[in-house]
């Protein structure tokens, strides 16, 4: 099933299951306790996935009536993600000098694991803040996120996809001149707004081989990346159980996988994006989000 965050104009937050064929939601409300997140239905899946199995007599909305927000707006904590993760990228990354400390083309021994902060998330239709008091070289990855259901520690590549709750689409968007000037990248991939994150939360049996995935982007309708998940240089078994060696995973946990080649930084000169500009991203099952880069107004 899809699930998706919403608010009406009222502005509570609900839990919802989308059929983006008809372009409508059954909002879960009167099954789920009051204030309840999909973070809490993940953690207690085993509890809340009986309920949502039939909803045919739920209260049905579109889907253009309402505010769809990122799966998990608020995660507990850090989103892991995953660089120089496609090999096509590793050699445009390495040639565009942005990657420290040393240019390189070649493919990474072990994942490369960074974060970023719980406060970059965004809707898959929200404004993406420029910044331009501290940026100027703007970018975008198209990511395919996997979302943790069952935690653990030492998990092992056999049991990896026992740990898998489901899917979502990850904007890793970047400030390279930020990551270049710190030689790290969390500031650069960490500024407010800069990890759209959705549409939908799709839960693993939608997706039996990730490997078919398709991610692409585009930028004012240019098409700039397109890749399959199955090129992935470390796997998602093998992320899973690299990172969860000595963290323990939790419930609600978001690892991002890795961007194709296509970014811009990969074009000679590279291609930033500008205020005004509209990124599209798209898996295959996943939906399509759609995000303008302009100045977003305080609450």
């Amino acid at each position: 099933m899809k699930l998706v965050t919403f608010s009406t104009g009222c502005g509570d937050t609900h839990v919802g299951i989308a059929d983006p064929e008809s372009e409508t939601l059954r909002d879960l409300s009167s099954r789920l306790p009051d204030g309840l997140g999909l973070l809490d239905v993940i953690e207690s899946w085993n509890k809340y996935e009986p309920l949502l199995k039939s909803t045919q007599d739920l209260p049905e909305l579109s889907l253009a009536d309402v505010k769809v927000r990122a799966p998990i707006p608020v995660p507990r904590r850090d989103i892991f993600c995953v660089g120089k993760n496609y090999r096509d990228h590793v050699v445009e990354f390495g040639r565009s000098g942005y990657d420290m400390p040393d240019r390189s083309e070649e493919t990474p021994e072990a994942p490369v694991v960074f974060h970023k902060a719980t406060t970059s998330v965004a809707g898959p239709y929200d404004h993406i803040e420029p910044h331009t008091a501290v940026t100027q070289e703007l970018d975008y990855e198209a990511e395919l996120g996997v979302i943790i259901g069952r935690g653990g520690r030492g998990i092992s590549r056999e049991n990896a996809f026992d740990h898998v709750w489901g899917y979502t689409i990850i904007d890793d968007f970047t400030a390279r001149d930020l990551q270049r000037k710190h030689k790290q990248w969390l500031l650069g991939k960490s500024l407010d707004t800069h990890c759209p994150m959705g549409p939908y939360a799709v839960t693993k049996d939608e997706v039996p081989d990730p490997g078919a995935l398709r991610v692409q982007s585009w930028v004012n309708g240019e098409a700039r990346q397109d890749g399959q998940v199955s090129d992935l240089i470390f796997d998602i078994p093998e992320l899973i159980s690299t990172i969860s060696a000595g963290i323990t995973l939790l419930p609600g946990d978001i690892i991002a996988t890795g961007t194709p080649a296509g970014v811009g930084i990969g074009f000679d000169p590279p291609r930033f994006v500008q205020p005004g500009d509209v990124i599209e991203i798209s898996i295959t099952g996943l939906g399509t989000q759609r995000n303008e880069v302009r100045a977003v107004v305080p609450a």
